[in-house]
């Protein structure tokens, strides 16, 4: 099955295009997902999420199975300060089809964690749709704490509005195959959008990440941060596009994505794409892979440090300033955690 289209297709030769997953079959007729947990909700809620297809998304098929066939369908109309929403995957609940509306009428920081308490297979696949009314300021945190064995797909639509500015936190740790779509719309005058991912693949992971943002408004601004390792035979592509629309004058864009090479074997890819219809722009991208710096390493074990765990000093430094951004301390514990034990 191919999934996460690029916006602009390169040559094939560079393997980036899209994602193929062999022999996924996208799960039809599933009972209720009824482990759902939510922390200090107070908001409005309801099932009458949009039928609209996205933007981009992962493609036809897996937009279509989650419109037709979800069996988790919230609509939130979000009014508290903070709130943490937790998809729990169990023995009794492997397979996850999730429909997600926020809508933002104040200013709030958001959890959305996907974990899992079985060593079962477990698969997702997801569509969260956020719309950030006029001036809103929230942070929302994504994290992917499913198991080796699993699958994690999902799409993220955004509609930003005058004057909104919503920074984005997304931790992919888990899962066998995470395959990411992220799309922004910059609509209104002064809209930001700010992304910062960390990611860690291992064994024969495949992290494919595809991040979108469209600015239309005028002074609108994103910035996208994405920082990774690489273990084993893991891949990762990531594909990062920042299009300045006709009107968007004196808007600003950057991306920068690094990837740590912990293996000889690990294949780290990128395609950053800068696009432009309007001139009165300001654009920067850039993208790099490497290994362990030897200079670094030998400093950290000549304190008595072993290989491991120098390694994994490594990476949290690399990782730790988008760590502090998350506000609440059990997550930001349990992701430290879950780092170490995937560097193990």
């Amino acid at each position: 099955m191919i999934l996460n289209e690029t916006p602009v297709r390169t040559s094939k030769n560079y393997k980036i295009n899209n994602i193929e997953i062999e022999d996924l079959v996208l799960p039809q007729n599933l009972p209720e997902f009824n482990n759902v947990e939510f922390e200090t909700l107070n908001s409005d809620i309801s099932n009458n999420t949009s039928k609209i297809n996205l933007t981009y998304g992962n493609g036809k098929l897996a937009t279509d199975n989650v419109i037709n066939n979800c069996n988790s369908n919230l609509k939130i109309n979000v009014k508290d300060d903070n709130i943490c929403i937790t998809y729990v995957f169990d023995e009794n609940n492997t397979s996850l089809i999730s429909n997600l509306e926020l809508v933002l009428e104040n200013n709030t920081n958001i959890a959305i964690e996907y974990i899992s308490k079985t060593d079962k297979q477990c698969f997702h696949n997801g569509i969260i749709r956020l719309t950030a009314k006029e001036n809103v300021k929230a942070s929302v945190t994504f994290v992917n704490f499913l198991n080796k064995e699993s699958t994690n797909i999902y799409a993220i639509e955004n509609n930003l509005l005058d004057g909104s500015n919503v920074d984005y936190t997304i931790i992919d740790l888990g899962a066998k195959n995470s395959i990411s779509n992220y799309y922004s719309k910059l609509a209104g005058n002064g809209a930001k959008n700010t992304i910062d991912t960390i990611y860690i693949g291992k064994d024969n992971d495949i992290k494919d990440i595809n991040y979108i943002v469209d600015l239309y408004g005028e002074k609108t601004f994103t910035n996208i941060n994405v920082q990774g390792a690489l273990k084993d035979k893991s891949i990762k592509n990531f594909k990062g596009t920042i299009d300045f629309k006709k009107g968007s004058k004196k808007a600003k864009g950057n991306e920068d994505e690094f990837c740590m090479l912990l293996s000889d074997e690990a294949i780290s890819r990128a395609l950053p794409m800068l696009l432009c219809t309007e001139d009165d722009i300001e654009g920067n991208h850039s993208s790099a892979s490497g290994k362990v710096d030897d200079s670094e390493l030998f400093y950290i074990m000549s304190r008595g440090i072993d290989y491991n765990e120098a390694i994994k000093l490594i990476v949290k430094a690399r990782f730790n300033s988008i760590i502090d951004k998350i506000e609440c301390q059990r997550l930001k514990d349990k992701i430290v955690e879950e780092i170490d034990r995937r560097l193990d």
